[in-house]
């Protein structure tokens, strides 16, 4: 390093020298929030929703020990086998079975949009 750079650097830590320091900042306005859409509440409305029928086939089959409901009701849920029934209910139907066996029950279940009310509708070997 060059002995005036040098001198330099060493006057900045002592503070001899200070330097213009500019933040970033990010404002918003009331006006400017983010607020969630529709179709995120109505997502995580569905997620919910998926897993209340999850849940609810889960404990009407003995519990997880004894139960596993297909995979596509443990990912996304835009995926799951469900109907919008367009009175504020969504139905999933689904199966499951045993955990690490082929699935060997069929699962019909009716969930409020809001997560209320959680219906089975069926039940039944496959």
């Amino acid at each position: 390093m060059s002995k005036p750079l040098l001198l330099l650097s060493l006057m900045i830590t002592l503070g001899l020298i200070t330097l213009p320091m500019v933040a970033q900042t990010q404002t918003t306005s009331v006006s400017q929030a983010q607020s969630p859409s529709d179709s995120d509440i109505n997502s995580r409305s569905l997620d919910r929703a998926k897993n209340l029928a999850r849940q609810a086939a889960e404990k009407a089959n003995g519990g997880l020990s004894k139960y596993q409901a297909e995979p596509s009701m443990h990912g996304p849920a835009n995926q799951a086998p469900y109907v919008d029934n367009g009175n504020g209910t969504w139905t999933f139907t689904f199966t499951g079975g045993p955990p690490g066996q082929a699935p060997n029950i069929r699962t019909v279940v009716t969930v409020s949009k809001d997560g209320s009310q959680v219906q089975i509708n069926s039940n039944t070997p496959l």
